[in-house]
């Protein structure tokens, strides 16, 4: 089972992270979002903590050789595009990237699967909103999409939910952002929090 933190602004919790085991923690990117860290915030992270847990930087509609910039100055590992971004500005991008999609209907469900890589990531659908938003995927949309593909679940998941989550879906990994955060803190890691969640995704798992 692999496990995201996403939404990580400070180095103790990109530390947390890895002392918890997680595969891998999130960087955002996207302009406006309340977990948006700086470029030099980020290339600290990654290099903090490069060689012990994947680094993925979230982001919008960058054009291709922005988010080639991007990699290169940060010094992230992939790149998790979370926009409208095109089958064939990913396949660019591959295999150092892979697609967000938001999903509330069947119609999300088809463009997800055009969408080529080794990993997809399926969060909920919120008008107005890009991810981060503590909604949950509707998993019978999501079934046959997660039999086919590495299906990355996010979206609503906590340390409480996460286990059902898994056991209802069987996704290849789990993604979890406001879910481990302090009330009214986007971005402020809660270690039990962090913590608990691992555990309980790896514990369905393995049952």
């Amino acid at each position: 089972m692999w496990v995201k933190i996403c939404g990580v602004t400070r180095l103790e919790d990109a530390e947390l992270c890895v002392a918890v085991g997680a595969d891998a923690l999130g960087l955002n990117f996207v302009p406006g979002s309340p977990r948006r860290v700086p470029t030099s915030m980020a290339r600290a992270i990654a290099q903090r903590v490069r060689g012990r847990i994947e680094v993925v930087g979230v982001v919008a509609d960058l054009a291709v050789d922005q988010a080639e910039q991007l990699l290169e100055e940060t010094g992230v590992d992939v790149l998790q595009l979370h926009g409208a971004e095109s089958p064939a500005e990913l396949a660019r991008l591959l295999p150092r990237a892979f697609k967000a999609i938001r999903v509330g209907s069947a119609a999300d469900v088809a463009l997800a699967d055009g969408y080529a890589g080794d990993r997809l990531l399926v969060d909920a659908r919120v008008e107005g909103a890009l991810g981060g938003t503590g909604q949950s995927v509707d998993l019978e949309l999501v079934r046959e999409l997660v039999r086919r593909r590495r299906v990355i679940l996010a979206g609503g998941l906590r340390p409480e939910t996460v286990g059902e989550a898994i056991r209802e879906s069987t996704p290849w990994g789990v993604d979890v952002a406001s879910g481990v955060e302090e009330p009214g803190r986007p971005g402020v890691k809660l270690e039990p929090a962090v913590r608990a969640f691992v555990h309980a995704a790896r514990r369905a798992r393995a049952i």
